[in-house]
């Protein structure tokens, strides 16, 4: 059966939000756990989340203005060339930092 473009497009972007929450979620719990093995008490695992929800806060709003500013593609493109930056970078991180 084949869809029609509205409902495909539909489809697409409610799996793709699906997949991102389900990885989103199962990396805040990596992070927790991660963090827990450390040594953290609750309290500072707290404050560690609510640090990530407010530069997150920062960070959409940025986005939003460069998008304004410099239009979708390019910052998307250039959000994707730090990412592969900061992965590229983490590759020298000495594992028993």
């Amino acid at each position: 059966m084949k869809l029609d473009k509205p409902l495909r497009a539909y489809a697409t972007v409610t799996a793709s939000y699906w997949s991102f929450m389900l990885t989103d979620g199962a990396l805040r719990m990596l992070v927790l756990l991660h963090f827990n093995a450390l040594g953290f008490s609750p309290l500072q695992l707290a404050w560690l989340f609510l640090l990530y929800e407010l530069a997150g806060i920062i960070t959409n709003l940025s986005a939003g203005w460069l998008a304004a500013r410099f239009g979708l593609l390019a910052t998307l493109y250039s959000g994707l060339i730090i990412q592969i930056g900061a992965l590229t970078a983490l590759i020298g991180l000495d594992n028993t930092w």
